[in-house]
């Protein structure tokens, strides 16, 4: 049983590999650009409106709404990354429900990846929010000798964020491909439909969590630069 897809290699010539996670990563992009290319030249302002502006407009309601809640800032600021976000671990979740398509978020270099768009998201939007000289402020407070610690609460946020979307994929991988091996003919469906529910649910958690981390990020440094105590 295979827990990763890195470990099944596509092709291989002399050091360079290419193994299942980025085959079936850059087909999930270019079928994601595409279809956003496709859908975005027919959008129209008046109905009749194409099923897939339908779903685009609803799934834009969806997380403009999550984002005002959760940050309780203005959303649009944030919608463009946390959408990107949502869509590419939703669309690799789904397609690890499709028999012979490994899901390129069980892989830890994937999640990786993802949790580090998210550090990097961090003090770009603080940045912005807050100005260069405020955000970056808010690691000397309140010491300067609080700056190696600031830094490493920040590591270890991300690290966390990284592991928590590997582990769960991979623990549901793992259960799935175990229910089937015991009883093959009795729940294959169950437990494909039970994987595909938890890879929609985990998509849903990382956005919420990489929100709650962007929109806290500046607010954190905020509270350090104006004295005011972080709450728990």
């Amino acid at each position: 049983m295979t827990l990763t897809p890195d470990a099944i290699q596509v092709w291989r010539l002399g050091p360079l590999t290419i193994n299942a996670t980025l085959v079936v990563t850059w087909a999930l992009m270019t079928l994601l650009v595409g279809a956003a290319a496709v859908i975005g030249r027919r959008l129209r302002r008046e109905p009749p409106l194409r099923p897939g502006q339908h779903v685009l407009e609803i799934l834009y309601t969806f997380l403009r709404d999550h984002v005002r809640d959760i940050a309780r800032q203005d959303p649009e600021p944030y919608l463009p990354f946390i959408g990107t976000l949502f869509l590419f671990i939703l669309a690799a979740n789904v397609a690890g429900a499709i028999p012979g398509v490994p899901a390129p978020t069980a892989s830890i270099a994937t999640t990786t990846a993802l949790a580090l768009a998210v550090f990097l998201a961090v003090p770009v939007y603080g940045i912005r929010r807050l100005g260069v000289r405020t955000y970056l402020g808010g690691y000397l407070r309140p010491s300067p000798l609080m700056l190696p610690f600031n830094v490493i609460g920040e590591l270890s946020r991300t690290l966390a964020l990284a592991v928590r979307l590997f582990g769960n994929l991979v623990s549901t991988s793992v259960i799935v491909a175990v229910l089937l091996t015991v009883t093959p003919f009795l729940f294959p469906a169950v437990m494909n439909a039970f994987g595909l529910l938890i890879g929609v649910i985990q998509a849903y958690i990382f956005t919420v969590l990489a929100i709650v981390y962007i929109a806290s990020g500046s607010e954190r440094q905020r509270r350090r630069q104006t004295g005011r105590r972080e709450e728990p």
